[in-house]
Parts: structure tokens; C-alpha cells; sequence
């Protein structure tokens, strides 16, 4: 059996297990093994479902063994966010309030991985309702980066990103509602993809802003997340918000070479106290993609410095009524001062949310209310029509954007826990394309003391394939996506 399979990407395990070099028990026990080794370290999983994830993988055996063909997917261990419904096993949302919860069914990705032969590994730590850029607003501990066990993962997707890239999960999903699959891919040094809005279902995830959340991969390389987008991309009739639109063989795009596309570098992307290495390295891949036949030009965004301000109205907002539900009634914690029913609903709420989601209610509660929804909801959606506005007067001219996908590596745990502005200046770069809902990725693209940058992707609505040409060809242009941490 080929040694330290856990190391290795999707396809390249589904190149052996085609070969009946392994099985894909061996694959799934080598990934457990390694979680056992390390996660006491990294601390990415909330539940393992080790015993569920060895039953699918002898399932796919079987299929083998019969006779049947072999799905691209089929046998890889992925993890999922805790944020995603799992049939009969916990989703927490890193929550105290939803502690013991165990859905009744499976969200719409979910059953997409299960059904085309994927193996449930896990499921992964978060910023509690995924409100956070660093995973330590986890109630129940923080994600530690595999690169620097000091350092946050960041968020909030941090447990996946961390799992990819410490080799406790082949794939992993996240949910990116203001950057939080693509600030920790870069935190991570691995690949975070954000579809565009409504690419992907979003039935049963566990709903935090739903003009913006949405579902997306987190892999070792570009080709490993164009197979993920071929499993879970499309129309889904339990999701009213899923686009009714063909959907691509993404595999397909993955071509080594960046001819005909036009780059454009918005410099507004570049302050925002974004550190010199990493402008030095965007840059540096910039040119990598010139030499690739790609061109590029230098360009503005006018609208981009509303970004952060516009997020922290809408988000919140959104928050405050899709957390309303979260009551002590029906499912989840209960308060044991139960006196009466609104005691009941204070004590509950009071109980199980942390400091985090409440600040959030709060903002969000405030802005929808009378007297101040025209002043601040109000506007703040005429601005996300401006930014969206913005991106497509670029798109005229450019094929794809190209910018750091955050300012900082990743920053040590409690290092901006006194500081909330500073945390939320995590996601300065990657929020301006949750406000159009369009397409982005993260990809690594070079080091600053020996932590990982990100390279920034964007991309036209509902290109993801082009996003994914220009990715795959700077990837196999250089080897960042190869290094792998010392844990």
C-alpha cells in the first residue's frame, strides 16, 4: 500500500484506487489515522464520524468489487463545516445553543457527496454561526493554524481550511458569507473557492446572512476543487435561491496557460494596510501570468472602501432574523430557568450565544428597526447595488480581477481579541465579492515568514471556469500549493 495516503489529492487517489492499488477503506482509515495523530494539536473536528465514514468507504469497495464504475469523487474523505445538516449526526454551529442538535436530514451538498460514493469524514470547527475571521469565537475551543500552532486559521471556516491543509480531510466544504472559505484558505495556504451566489445549494445550511452566505470547496489543488464544483454545483428545487443554469464540466477549464485573458489589478485592493510581502508576491504572480500569455492593466474600484461598512449592516441584519429562531422551544438548548415562557426565551438566548453572535443580533436588531431602517438597511442596499454596479463596469473590460485575498497572514490567537475593528479588517478584501455575489478564489502564491498569502480571483457571475483557467495555470506554473506544513 502506498504510504502517507493522506497526503495526497483527490484525483491522485482516485487514480490509485481506479488502479485497485488501494481501497478505499485504506484511504479513509489513513485520513482517520492522521486526525488521530495530529488533531489533538490543531483541533480542526467538532465530531469525527470515523465509524459512519469506514461503512461508506466499504460501500464503495463493494460497488468496485461488483463490477461498477468508478465516480470521480468516489471513496474521498471530505469534511464539512458545522454549519451543514447531517442526518442523525451532530451540527453545531460551534454553538452552545445547538449543542445537541441532530437534523433529521441531510443538506442539499450533503447528500449530493453521499450519493456520488464520497466518504463523511467529519465535521469542522467555526466561528460560532460562522460570525468571525479567526475560529476563536468557537464556544467550544479555537482551530490552531497547521502552519503555526500559535496562529489562528483564520474564519470562518477555519477547522476546514485547517483539515485540507493538515492533511485531516482530502476535500472540505465551507460556507463563505463575507470571505470565510477564502481568508483562511489563505491563512491555510490551500485552495478556498467561492461560487457565485446561488451556484451552489444552500438547503440545509445553517442560514447566518442569506443574501450572502454561500456553500463552497476548500482543496489541496485547482483540480481537486474543479471535481468538487462538478459534485455540488447546480439547480436544487428545495432552494428557491439555487440558479436554474447549466452547469459546466469545470475539469475542463483546467488548461496550463492564461492566453487571451485580460487582468485587471485594482489598485484599491493594494492599501487598505495590506502588508508589503504580500503585494510583493501578488505581484510577482501577476507576472507569473503574464508570462503565461495573460495581460494585464492597472485599474480602480471606486466603491471598494464600502465594502466593510455596508457587510456590518446587511450581515447583522440578516442575523438578527435568522437567529430569532433559536428559542429553546423546538430543538437546541433550553434553559433550566423556565419559569415562564419569556423567561424562558431570554435565558435561553442569554445562555447559549456567545459574545459574537450577540453583538451581531444587536447591530442587526438596531438597523432593521423603526425609525432607522431607511437610514442604515435601506442604504446599505443601495450601496451593495453600487459595488455590484462597480464590479460589472470592470468586467467590460476585464476578463478576471486579480488582489491579495487578505492584507495579513495569519496573526497569532488573542492578538486582535481586544480589537473588533481589527479582526473585522480581516475581511476587507474578500467581502467586496459577497456583495456582488460573484465568483472568487483563493489560492497560495508565496510565503511572509514562512506563512502562507493568498492569491485573490475574480471573477464575471456564474464564471467560475475562467476563475478556475487562471488559478490551475498559475498553479502549475510555480509549487506553493505542493509545500506542506510541519505539524
Amino acid at each position: 500500500m502506498v504510504d502517507k495516503l493522506y497526503q495526497l489529492t483527490a484525483h491522485e487517489l482516485h487514480d490509485l484506487i481506479s488502479k485497485k492499488e488501494v481501497s478505499c477503506r485504506d484511504v479513509t482509515e489513513s485520513v482517520l489515522d492522521r486526525i488521530r495523530s495530529v488533531d489533538d494539536r490543531v483541533k480542526c473536528y467538532v465530531t469525527v464520524t470515523d465509524e459512519l465514514a469506514l461503512a461508506q468507504a466499504d460501500n464503495v469497495d463493494k460497488q468496485i468489487a461488483a463490477g461498477e464504475p468508478l465516480l470521480p469523487l468516489a471513496g474521498i474523505p471530505f469534511a464539512l463545516k458545522d454549519n451543514m445538516c447531517t442526518r442523525g449526526v451532530l451540527t453545531t454551529c460551534s454553538s452552545k445553543i445547538l449543542h445537541n442538535f441532530k437534523p433529521v436530514y441531510d443538506a442539499t451538498v450533503v447528500e449530493r457527496i453521499v450519493n456520488n460514493g464520497g466518504v463523511i469524514i467529519g465535521k469542522t470547527n467555526l466561528d460560532e454561526f460562522a460570525m468571525g475571521s479567526s475560529t476563536e469565537n468557537s464556544a467550544f475551543f479555537t482551530t490552531r493554524n497547521p502552519w503555526d500552532i500559535d496562529r489562528v486559521p483564520g474564519g470562518s471556516s477555519g477547522g476546514s481550511t485547517a483539515a485540507v491543509a493538515a492533511d485531516e480531510a482530502v476535500i472540505a466544504l465551507g460556507s463563505d458569507t463575507g470571505g470565510s472559505i477564502r481568508q483562511p484558505a489563505a491563512f491555510c495556504g490551500v485552495v478556498g473557492f467561492k461560487p457565485t451566489y446561488g451556484r451552489v445549494s444552500r438547503y440545509g445550511l445553517i442560514a447566518f446572512a442569506s443574501s450572502l452566505d454561500q456553500i463552497g470547496p476548500i482543496t489541496k489543488d485547482v483540480t481537486d476543487c474543479a471535481l468538487a464544483m462538478n459534485l455540488i454545483a447546480g439547480k436544487d428545487f428545495c432552494d428557491s435561491t439555487s440558479l436554474d443554469v447549466p452547469v459546466p464540466d469545470y475539469t475542463k477549464s483546467l488548461i496550463p496557460d492564461a492566453k487571451g485573458i485580460k487582468i485587471g489589478v485594482p489598485t484599491d485592493f493594494f492599501g487598505q494596510g495590506v502588508e508589503p510581502e504580500i503585494v510583493n508576491s501578488v505581484m510577482k504572480a501577476v507576472e507569473v501570468l503574464k508570462d503565461l500569455g495573460a495581460e494585464y492593466k492597472e485599474t480602480s474600484m471606486k466603491m471598494v472602501d464600502y465594502g466593510l461598512p455596508t457587510y456590518y449592516i446587511i450581515a447583522p441584519a440578516e442575523a438578527s432574523s435568522n437567529l430569532a429562531r433559536y428559542d429553546g422551544v423546538r430543538f437546541g438548548l433550553r434553559s433550566d430557568d423556565s419559569k415562564d415562557p419569556i423567561t424562558m426565551f431570554l435565558k435561553t438566548r442569554e445562555e447559549g450565544f456567545g459574545p459574537e453572535v450577540k453583538q451581531r443580533i444587536m447591530i442587526g436588531t438596531y438597523a432593521l428597526s423603526a425609525g432607522y431602517y431607511d437610514a442604515y438597511y435601506l442604504k446599505a442596499q443601495k450601496v451593495r447595488t453600487l459595488i455590484r454596479q462597480d464590479f460589472e463596469r470592470l468586467f467590460e473590460e476585464f476578463d478576471v480581477l486579480v488582489a491579495p485575498t487578505s492584507p495579513t497572514v495569519a496573526f497569532k490567537v488573542g492578538e486582535r481579541a481586544a480589537d473588533p475593528f481589527q479582526m473585522k479588517l480581516a475581511d476587507v478584501l474578500t467581502i467586496p465579492a459577497n456583495m456582488a455575489g460573484i465568483p472568487a478564489i483563493s489560492i497560495p502564491c508565496g510565503y511572509a515568514d514562512g506563512l502562507p498569502i493568498g492569491l485573490q480571483i475574480i471573477g464575471k457571475s456564474l464564471d467560475e471556469a475562467t476563475i478556475l483557467r487562471v488559478a490551475y495555470a498559475f498553479e502549475q506554473a510555480t509549487d506553493y500549493h505542493k509545500r506542506k506544513p510541519e505539524i
